[in-house]
């Protein structure tokens, strides 16, 4: 939705196109810019992105095609290539994993055993170097300093030539969001603040003794606690394992 969209939606939920609103499509515009950028902390959907591995990525200049990357947070980062396997026997860029070796030899009959014990008491040896490395530096830990949009990455041993990150991205614009989910809850904050809005306009001033009185206390009323509402559920709904901005 872009939006235009979204401002005939809230017109349409205030007025049900019977009556005119007071505020001028700029101002409407504005309310459904301040409700995105409530709601952007609150976004969990993910991205994938794989880069050429360095120890410091600069995550400003990173591109999918030509349009720029907006990060608004990492989750995860992984290793591009596994430990070597079935579909990466004809390719030697894959580190080798000693265990995917030794099933030949535990399968292939005693006519291939010869020095085994020797290979089992090596494996035993590269797995205890493996977890004091892992005790004392954390393979694929990482850092992003969101002001200086850079990703600082510690790799133990064995450097990738390539990392994938998975990302949140940064929304500023109504238009990136395609997820039903938050397209409807963006909607649904966007009306609850336009009622506050309209509420407080109409409840300025009051005429006791009209035979008619505005609506605004009650559009007020209605605004605030959808407003309240959604941001509870909001909260509630949060992701923990995604960083919340």
């Amino acid at each position: 939705m872009d939006i235009t969209a979204y401002r005939d939606e809230i017109r349409l939920k205030l007025t049900g196109s019977m009556l005119d609103l007071e505020l001028e499509d700029s101002t409407i515009d504005k309310i459904i810019e301040s409700t995105l950028r409530e709601i952007q902390r609150y976004i969990c959907d993910i991205e994938l992105i794989t880069i050429p591995f360095s120890y410091c990525i600069d995550l400003s200049v990173l591109k999918k095609g030509n349009v720029p990357i907006k990060i608004s947070s990492i989750s995860r980062i992984f290793r591009t290539t596994a430990f070597a396997g079935s579909e990466a026997s004809n390719n030697t860029n894959f580190p080798a994993d000693p265990m995917y070796a030794a099933q030949w030899q535990l399968i292939s009959g005693a006519g291939t055993m010869y020095n085994f014990q020797d290979y089992m008491l090596n494996y035993a040896a590269w797995n205890t170097l493996n977890q004091i490395r892992n005790t004392t530096s954390t393979d694929l830990l990482f850092y992003y300093d969101k002001a200086d949009s850079k990703l600082y990455i510690n790799v133990a041993t064995n450097p990738p030539g390539n990392i994938t990150i998975e990302y949140i991205p940064r929304y500023d614009n109504v238009d990136d969001i395609v997820s039903d989910y938050w397209i409807d809850v963006l909607t649904r904050l966007a009306i609850a603040n336009t009622k506050i809005i309209v509420g407080r306009i109409r409840s300025r001033y009051t005429q006791p003794g009209a035979l008619w009185t505005q609506d605004g206390q009650q559009i007020l009323s209605e605004g605030i606690a959808e407003r309240d509402a959604l941001r509870e559920q909001l909260q509630a709904d949060t992701q923990l394992s995604y960083p919340i901005d």
